[in-house]
């Protein structure tokens, strides 16, 4: 059990999920654009946006977010390493 818990305390590993009226967000870099309808992350692997409507940001712990709004679209550009 502790050792899970090491795991959990130091995942660094960025994690996308989503949910049918939100979206969670976990280990991005920066957020790179909040507007109504366009949120982007940059990730150690490349950039996320998220597309729709009325969308808003909630910080939640350091590196951790939840998006509220009606998502229309994600794109996802990892690059490779």
């Amino acid at each position: 059990m502790l050792n899970k818990l090491k795991d959990y305390i130091n995942d660094n590993e960025f994690r996308i999920t989503i949910f049918s009226d939100r979206i969670y967000v976990v280990n991005y870099k920066e957020v790179l654009s909040l507007e109504d309808e366009r949120i982007s992350f940059s990730t150690s692997n490349g950039r996320i946006i998220v597309k729709g409507d009325h969308l808003t940001l909630n910080k939640l712990l350091d590196k951790e977010v939840l998006i509220s709004g009606k998502t229309k679209d994600i794109e996802v550009d990892f690059h490779d390493e």
